[in-house]
């Protein structure tokens, strides 16, 4: 069923009401201030709202998201986004959260063509290369894309440590964790990929900006 553009203000006015009489303040407090301590940078796929599935409020999840989660240092937005929440927000968690099923996923790992997008897809190729075997040893096409999914959120965190932003906090002894999370959409769960980097020492030398 298709919803006219009409009928979401008209969802949104009941929405609001619902708020206002659960808690007359809401609106007040929500547009005076905003201190999230995470900032989540997520896949664009409508089926997994950050807000919703870690049971937060608007306003405690600063978000960021794109096709497939990726963090490309190339990505000006994307740049803008992690210097926004460490320097000026001062978030102490960054999660790049994957899903299961990433429909980015399973494009990357095909050889069709897909017009513009290939050029966002060549991201995610960069990490079927470098995991090449593993993922080809694989027998089933569903099992070797839930793979590539967790493979990519693992160097998308790596990324996010390799920024200057995130290194210059670190010499600025700040408090920052980078998390490597992955959703299910079959089950609503949430996992840890147990791949955390705390600091510059966590970092390949060849990346280390130490001044």
């Amino acid at each position: 069923m298709c919803i006219k553009p009409e009928e979401l203000f008209i969802r949104n006015e009941k929405w609001a009401k619902k708020k206002l009489e659960e808690d007359s303040e809401y609106f007040t407090r929500l547009s005076e201030i905003q201190r999230p301590n995470y900032l989540w940078i997520g896949c664009s796929d409508s089926r997994v709202p950050a807000n919703e599935i870690v049971g937060m409020d608007p306003g405690e999840l600063f978000v960021h998201r794109n096709v497939a989660n990726v963090v490309p240092h190339s990505d000006a937005n994307c740049l803008a986004v992690i210097q926004y929440a460490v320097e000026v927000l001062g978030v102490e968690h960054i999660s790049v959260t994957g899903h299961y099923g990433c429909g980015g996923i399973r494009a990357a790992l095909g050889d069709k063509d897909h017009g513009q997008i290939d050029n966002w897809l060549a991201n995610i190729k960069d990490v079927l290369r470098n995991n090449y075997a593993e993922i080809e040893a694989i027998p089933d096409e569903n099992d070797k894309v839930d793979r590539l999914c967790e493979l990519n959120v693992i160097q998308q965190v790596r990324n996010v440590a390799k920024t200057s932003i995130i290194q210059k906090a670190w010499r600025n002894k700040k408090n920052v964790t980078i998390h490597g999370w992955i959703y299910g959409l079959t089950d609503g769960r949430m996992r840890d990929l147990k791949v955390d980097i705390t600091g510059n020492d966590q970092i390949h030398p060849a990346y280390r900006i130490n001044s």
